[in-house]
């Protein structure tokens, strides 16, 4: 009586319970895709009018409440900042060392004053320059990125039934990165209509040199944040038609890291915690050499210790163990080969030495005998 083997079977199982479930997701990522984040990445979702035109919407309520805050917060704020200024004005002359920066204050002040007043009309302008762009750089092909069928093709479904639990994995990265995309987005806005409220404040703050830097950053980050559409887009038209799933993913990735993309050029978005990636290599790298150096001589330590007053082969290598430790890794290597070179060659000019000056090699030595006549 012939066993029965269950090996087949129960991958056939398996095979079939990852293809359903890779079906499933693939079937919730197109809506996902088309019913959110394309509705979000509309020009008229992502540069709604200030003025509310055509209904409310984040942008309009955001500068309603700027204008709130400007007649209630900024406007007394410049009347006391204005006091405070004329006060030291008149003072300058008793106290010498304020007059340059009071004088450098005042057409700084009077600049911060005109500017935060028409906060609302500049961030307008901004957003109109954006929204003039966003659409020629999203209308390329037609909009074709706009369907996420267009992006996977049916060759999702024939991947989900070929490929196992690789096609499950792939999906659910797919899924999450749609995902993120989408809550990319609606960050993005959010913090568009809070810096709109916040612009006003943070312009009255310029003229004062040690608060200055949050303004020129908050109204950095506000330019960064309305053309980061433009470029969150172009990965997604780039994914059109892609010839794999690997591809795809990756592409989904580039826009998902586009504010990352942004920050590698020194923007401000690293300011608000995309930090740089260059800047994060470049140290992470630079302690890193410096440390490899070091944590080898701390290993090699008590050897070099144990035979420090051992054989002068012993010796040379722990002086050079210590060398080396004395730089980062670059230079480490050649510090330690020319110290190990400059050891040998004198361990070796002393021991031709003795060799040439001990008493055993005069009497190996033939003898010389000199000629005569006879």
């Amino acid at each position: 009586m012939h066993a029965l083997d269950l090996g087949p079977i129960i991958q056939a199982i398996l095979f079939a319970l990852f293809a359903d479930l890779t079906a499933i997701i693939t079937a919730v990522i197109g809506p996902t895709y088309d019913q959110l984040l394309v509705p979000e990445l509309a020009t008229s979702a992502l540069y709604p009018s200030l003025s509310g035109a055509g209904g409310p919407n984040f942008l309009s309520v955001a500068a309603e409440f700027s204008a709130y805050v400007l007649v209630n917060i900024v406007d007394p704020a410049i009347a006391l900042v204005g006091v405070g200024v004329a006060v030291l004005y008149l003072f300058r002359s008793f106290i010498e060392r304020w007059s340059q920066a009071v004088e450098s204050l005042l057409p700084r002040l009077v600049l911060a004053v005109v500017a935060a007043n028409f906060t609302i009309p500049i961030t307008g302008v901004v957003l109109d320059l954006g929204s003039g762009l966003y659409p020629v750089i999203s209308g390329w092909d037609r909009g074709e990125w706009q369907q996420w069928i267009n992006l996977a093709g049916f060759g999702q479904f024939s991947f989900s039934w070929d490929n196992g639990a690789l096609a499950f994995v792939l999906s659910m990265v797919e899924f999450a990165l749609v995902l993120g995309l989408v809550l990319a987005v609606g960050l993005r806005d959010a913090l568009l209509a809070v810096l709109v409220v916040l612009l006003p404040m943070f312009t009255l703050l310029w003229p004062f040199r040690p608060l200055a830097l949050l303004a020129r950053r908050g109204w950095l980050l506000f330019v960064e944040l309305v053309f980061l559409p433009c470029v969150m887009v172009v990965p997604l038209e780039l994914a059109v038609g892609s010839p794999s799933s690997v591809l795809l993913v990756g592409y989904l990735g580039c826009a998902l890291a586009s504010p990352f993309l942004l920050s590698l050029a020194g923007t401000h978005l690293a300011s608000f915690g995309f930090p740089g990636s260059s800047a994060v290599i470049g140290a992470g790298t630079q302690r890193g050499l410096g440390a490899a150096p070091g944590a080898a001589v701390a290993h090699a330590g008590p050897f070099t210790n144990a035979n420090r007053t051992s054989g002068a082969a012993r010796v040379a290598f722990a002086s050079t163990a210590r060398a080396a430790g004395t730089a980062s890794a670059p230079a480490a290597a050649p510090i330690a080969i020319a110290h190990a070179a400059g050891q040998g060659a004198a361990h070796l000019f002393r021991h031709l030495r003795s060799a040439h000056e001990s008493p055993g090699s005069r009497r190996n030595s033939p003898p010389f005998r000199g000629g005569g006549t006879a």
